[in-house]
C-alpha cells in the first residue's frame, strides 16, 4: 500500500501510528486490547441478543452484487450493521473506527469514504477457506478490519483462528493470529489473501472493510 506520509498538525496518537507502521511493513496490524474488557461485553451482548431475534443470514461470496452462497467454502452466518440505526454499543464501537479513519486521511491522505461492517457467527465445524477480500466488479476496500468478541476464557484449541498469508522475499509465510477478544486486526484488502481454520467452539467477530469512492 503506497501511503503518502506526511503528517499534518495532527495530535500524534501511538496505537494509531503503530497500526500506520505495521501496514507500511507488513501490510497487517494485530492490535490487542483495541476494545476492552467491558466494550467486548457490550459488543457481544448486542451480537448474541440480535443473534436470538432470528436476525442472521447464511454469508454469501462476492459482493452484494452478485453473490452465491457456497457453504463448501465459508459457513458463518452474519449481520450487516447499520450506522444510521445503531444501538448503544454499536455506537461506541463506531466512534472508535470513525476516529481511527479520520486519522488515517488526515495523516495518511488514504481517502477514506465509506466503510461497511457486519457480525459474524461461526457455529462449531465451519470455516472460510483462503481468499482475498476484492472482487472484480468492485475494487473499493481498501483495508479489511476484524474485531473478536470471544469470551475471556477463549483458548487456541478452540480453533478458528485467522491466517494470513504473507511473501517474505519470494516465500510464503503462513501468520497464525488467534481470535481473542478484543484483539482487532486490519490488513490490505487487495493484497492479502487470508483463511479462518475451522472453529471447535462457537466464535464471534465483527468484520468490515475500509473503503474510498
Amino acid at each position: 500500500m503506497q501511503m503518502l506520509f506526511e503528517h499534518l498538525e495532527v495530535a500524534e496518537n501511538p496505537l494509531y501510528e503503530k497500526i500506520i507502521d505495521d501496514l507500511l511493513n507488513q501490510q497487517y496490524s494485530i492490535v490487542d486490547d483495541f476494545f476492552n474488557a467491558d466494550e467486548v461485553l457490550k459488543l457481544r451482548e448486542s451480537i448474541l441478543l440480535k443473534y436470538e431475534e432470528d436476525a442472521f443470514k447464511k454469508a454469501a461470496i462476492g459482493n452484494r452484487v452478485n453473490e452465491t452462497i457456497e457453504k463448501s467454502i465459508r459457513g458463518d452466518v452474519i449481520l450487516w450493521i447499520d450506522e444510521q440505526e445503531q444501538n448503544g454499543a454499536e455506537t461506541l464501537f463506531f466512534s472508535k473506527i470513525n476516529a481511527l479513519v479520520q486519522y488515517l486521511n488526515r495523516t495518511c491522505f488514504l481517502g477514506i469514504l465509506h466503510k461497511e461492517f457486519h457480525y459474524a457467527i461461526y457455529p462449531k465445524g465451519t470455516f472460510y477457506k483462503r481468499h482475498l477480500d476484492t472482487f472484480q466488479n468492485d475494487d473499493r476496500r481498501k483495508l479489511s478490519f476484524v474485531c473478536y468478541l470471544n469470551d475471556e476464557d477463549w483458548a487456541p484449541e478452540n480453533g478458528g483462528e485467522l491466517v494470513i498469508y504473507t511473501d517474505e522475499n519470494g516465500v510464503e509465510v503462513e501468520k497464525v493470529i488467534y481470535p481473542f477478544p478484543g484483539r482487532v486486526v486490519v490488513f490490505e484488502s487487495q493484497v492479502l489473501e487470508h483463511e479462518v481454520k475451522p472453529v471447535n467452539t462457537k466464535r464471534y467477530s465483527i468484520t468490515g472493510w475500509l473503503k474510498t469512492r
